[in-house]
């Protein structure tokens, strides 16, 4: 993962890491709170040792002197040292639980040994450190005393006694504090991490493009109102989502210029990915470029063609494979009369085997010899064979993805059952894909912006000057090359043929004749 995945993971969980950061301030708030307060108290011991005035004589009993501080460090614990302490004190505790709280260090190079204690009473504290201070003097001028019976060498000083503490040593309510923080912070960024990493969703273009090499050619985006609008190219012709499908179109196009597939199925690897709707969109944006489209309902199982677009259902593809019907008396043109449907007709007990007939293959055969286009909707690819079968049959397949639906897993099984049966993968739509208003483009609303009522009434004051009174210009029809010669058998964006052409010029220039003609 690159830095950029960090940081739009950081941005997408946002939330979920701080409440993690805010468990672990309260945790730590919480623990501090349920913690006995303990409170230090600290007295300070001096050695030194009795020698004669000379430079080296001294020099040597500082030597000493530092190297027996080391040894007396751990001699402060000792039961030697703790044991007279409990009983002048009448301390109910054992030797092993005083020392477990007291201790000794002395600073680096010094003479010098600082003896703590720790206790939940300030005053019991720096009794107990006097206490163990004299004792240990004490002892040390004992083990230190000549076997001849002379003076002790070392000399022990108490040089600072222990004063009771005003506050407690612990707990640290601000470090529990930052450390809770920084530990829910730390614990919250793992997860996150850790669930991306797990998270084998597909969800944008470099998700399918870790699975397959097959070209991602269209990303729908998400709206929460689209299973009320499946038409959303006829609905809201101006919305992000239409404009998708039409730059889907637009990319079919362009796909294998010397051999465009005349035949298309439209699948997806789960039931709900939106292919249905999807094959409905793309059928209608092809028709409304002037390209005669056929759309078909293969999927015998839960058909929708019909039902999203208002046609009737109960006789289609099923009564023409059977043979009770010719095509002709059942498809339904739609729409401006360049798309015609074929639905579903009944569910029948065996489409896979109606759909693999020999009479399918006829079917489509004359069917892509009849329009410029033949969009095939069938069945998901993972629970039933019926897509596959039909990938087989036409030029090649559409697979739809919903993002955030389909795993990765799932995908390459998809794609390694089309190639299986040599199917033509043509492309894969991402489907209902959630962008956020950060996002690139995202921003952009290029809708028409409805006139307002000051506008209006400029305008109808405009037209009410410049016009005779009952009559209001009508403009003259747009002419264009389907206009011309009727539905033609080219794709969007085809070079017209030179009979074409010239009829085009003749009719682009009458028109500025008949824009000058005046209005009676």
């Amino acid at each position: 993962m690159e830095l950029q995945d960090y940081w739009v993971i950081l941005r997408k969980r946002w939330l979920s890491i701080a409440v993690f950061a805010v468990l672990g301030a309260g945790l730590g708030v919480a623990l501090s709170l349920a913690s006995t307060p303990l409170y230090d108290a600290t007295t300070q011991l001096y050695v030194s040792v009795k020698s004669s005035d000379s430079s080296s004589d001294l020099l040597q009993g500082s030597n000493f002197t530092r190297q027996q501080v080391t040894s007396y460090t751990q001699l402060v614990t000792s039961p030697l040292v703790l044991q007279p302490v409990i009983e002048d004190l009448g301390l109910d505790a054992r030797t092993d639980t005083l020392a477990s709280r007291v201790s000794a260090s002395s600073p680096l190079n010094t003479s010098l040994i600082n003896v703590t204690v720790t206790d939940e009473n300030p005053a019991m504290a720096a009794a107990t450190a006097d206490a163990i201070a004299k004792q240990f003097k004490s002892v040390i001028a004992d083990l230190e005393t000549p076997s001849d019976g002379g003076a002790s060498a070392v000399k022990i000083s108490i040089v600072r006694d222990a004063v009771s503490p005003e506050g407690p040593s612990s707990p640290n309510k601000k470090l529990n504090l930052a450390l809770g923080l920084l530990v829910g912070l730390a614990l919250g960024i793992g997860i996150a991490i850790l669930r991306e990493v797990l998270n084998t969703r597909i969800r944008t273009d470099a998700d399918v493009a870790r699975v397959t090499e097959t070209s991602v050619i269209g990303t729908i985006p998400d709206d929460p109102e689209a299973p009320q609008h499946p038409l959303i190219v006829q609905s809201s012709p101006h919305s992000q989502r239409s404009e998708a499908f039409r730059r889907l179109r637009t990319n079919l196009q362009f796909l294998d210029i010397a051999d465009r597939p005349q035949s298309i199925v439209i699948t997806s690897s789960l039931p709900g990915e939106g292919k249905s709707t999807t094959s409905i969109n793309v059928a209608i944006t092809l028709a409304d470029a002037g390209t005669r489209v056929a759309l078909i309902d293969a999927d015998l199982r839960r058909p929708s063609v019909a039902k999203y677009m208002g046609l009737e259902g109960n006789v289609g593809l099923t009564t023409v494979l059977i043979g009770r019907a010719n095509v002709e008396d059942v498809i339904q043109p739609w729409g401006n009369g360049y798309l015609h449907v074929l639905p579903a007709g009944q569910v029948p007990p065996n489409p896979s085997e109606l759909l693999g007939s020999l009479a399918m293959a006829h079917l489509l055969e004359k069917l892509t010899s009849q329009y410029d286009v033949v969009i095939v909707d069938t069945a998901p690819l993972l629970p039933v064979t019926d897509a596959a079968i039909l990938s087989k049959l036409t030029g090649g397949a559409l697979l739809v993805v919903g993002a955030d639906k389909l795993h990765r897993s799932q995908l390459a099984e998809s794609v390694g059952a089309l190639e299986t049966v040599g199917a033509r993968i043509l492309g894969i739509v991402v489907n209902r894909q959630k962008r956020k208003q950060s996002d690139q483009y995202a921003y952009y609303d290029y809708t028409p912006t409805p006139a307002t009522a000051a506008d209006s009434g400029r305008t109808s004051r405009k037209k009410r000057k410049g016009t005779p009174t009952g009559r209001v210009p009508q403009a003259p029809e747009p002419t264009s090359p389907t206009a011309v010669s009727g539905p033609t058998t080219l794709w969007p964006g085809d070079s017209l043929s030179d009979t074409q052409l010239r009829e085009f010029q003749r009719q682009q220039a009458q028109a500025p004749a008949q824009h000058q003609r005046p209005t009676h």
